[in-house]
């Protein structure tokens, strides 16, 4: 039996997800290195704090995508591609999204690590961005999962 199964949902043309991920974050280190440090973070406490954030983030992350493999990252929910049943091991077990948490916290540690006030708003940005998008993506997941055929 397959790990994956398709259901008919519409398709959303995200193929370029992991170029946009890469852009995004190249703009948000540009954004920084052009602003003025805040001097109350250069420290080394501000740096361990970073690099902490940074290994966390880069754990959520890398943990999920191993979970989901390539195409539930990438393609699944919007595609129709669904994994046999939803997944509920590490890291999704210790937090819910992880990848959009790791993502959050490793920008939060870049920010930290090169002591900038513009990276810190940024974060936050990016923290409201995904927190609507879970407003909506949350109830959509919950809902494919639960119209979608068991496997026995």
């Amino acid at each position: 039996m397959s790990a994956f199964q398709q259901t008919p949902t519409p398709a959303n043309n995200s193929k370029t997800d992991i170029s946009q991920k890469f852009l995004l974050f190249g703009y948000f280190s540009e954004a920084m290195k052009s602003q003025p440090k805040l001097p109350l973070l250069d420290c080394l406490l501000g740096y361990y704090a970073s690099v902490t954030l940074i290994v966390v983030g880069i754990l959520l992350v890398t943990s999920s995508f191993i979970a989901l493999g390539f195409i539930g990252t990438f393609l699944g929910d919007y595609f129709g591609i669904l994994m046999e049943r939803k997944v509920t091991s590490f890291p999704f077990n210790v937090i819910e999204n992880p990848m959009y948490w790791g993502s959050t916290s490793i920008y939060f540690g870049w920010s930290l690590m090169n002591a900038s006030p513009v990276g810190l708003v940024l974060t936050v940005v990016v923290a409201l961005c995904y927190t609507v998008a879970l407003l909506y993506e949350g109830p959509f997941t919950e809902e494919i999962y639960r119209k979608a055929p068991k496997c026995e």
